[in-house]
């Protein structure tokens, strides 16, 4: 891998990664196109932490207090009754889906489900969920229940898939369930710290052994990572204020007409699926 390469996907994953259009897809899509090979699976989780430490700043009081609330509940039958408790344990549930789900199918994630025909499809596919999400779901509740944590989370599992986009599925399910989309985004955001970490940490060796083809150094790396999570920490406060002014109509456009592109791409045999 080129420095100019990991520098690229630094930025691209700090610019998608909170966006509804799938980080992974377009680290995918880049490195491919314009690099001419897949930076991998194990690149792609690593640099990812970057985008998660600013969740854990931006979010950090609130993530705090979830943390407090969740000890106090385990000796506390009054910590029990409160939000922060409840939301300490709606995270941990989401969690699950894409924790057993993740170790279950590792070995396809980083094989045959990153072909780029797959990748396209689902760009499509959940492009058009998330409008009809948008736009005919009722967004009328700012409070989380239990049922959230569990659409949502499953939801999430699916973003394994390069193209679906973790925050895409997850704000999708929580606009059907009927959250508005300023809670639904502020939850997506902190449901991706434990299987974001997660992932990124078991992919380490991999990075450190560069056990993939077109493997960065450990150099790159940190500084695609760095990069990651200055521009991810910028378009956290950006999405935040944008949601709650506007819907989501642009990325679905965005997602049905990237998804066209690289379909006609691979039918005339211009990039490689694989």
């Amino acid at each position: 891998m080129s420095w100019l390469q990991a520098i690229v996907l630094g930025l691209v994953q700090g610019l998608t990664e909170f966006l509804p259009i799938s980080s992974s897809g377009h680290i995918r899509i880049v490195s491919t196109l314009f690099f001419g090979n897949d930076a991998g699976a194990s690149f792609t989780a690593v640099i990812q932490l970057g985008t998660e430490v600013a969740v854990l700043i931006y979010f950090a009081k609130d993530i705090g207090n979830f943390i407090a609330a969740w000890f106090r509940g385990l000796f506390s039958k009054a910590a029990r009754k409160t939000e922060d408790y409840r939301m300490a344990w709606y995270v941990i549930i989401g969690s699950i889906p894409i924790s057993v789900l993740g170790y279950l199918f590792k070995d396809e994630i980083r094989s045959s489900l990153r072909n780029l025909w797959i990748t396209a499809t689902v760009l499509v596919v959940f492009g058009l969920l998330l409008g009809l999400a948008d736009q005919f779901a009722q967004h009328v509740r700012d409070k989380l229940q239990l049922k959230d944590a569990v659409g949502m989370g499953l939801a999430q599992a699916l973003a394994l898939i390069p193209g679906v986009s973790r925050s895409g599925g997850t704000l999708t399910a929580g606009l059907f369930l009927g959250l508005d989309r300023a809670s639904a985004a502020r939850y997506s955001f902190l449901l991706a710290l434990p299987a974001v970490f997660g992932a990124g940490i078991f992919s380490i060796p991999d990075v450190l052994e560069r056990a993939e083809p077109n493997a960065a150094s450990v150099p790159q790396m940190i500084v695609a990572t760095i990069v990651s999570f200055a521009v991810g920490y910028a378009t956290i406060a950006w999405l935040l204020r944008y949601v709650s002014k506007h819907s989501y109509s642009v990325f679905v456009w965005y997602r049905l007409l990237l998804g066209i592109v690289l379909m006609g791409l691979l039918s005339m045999g211009l990039i490689n699926p694989t």
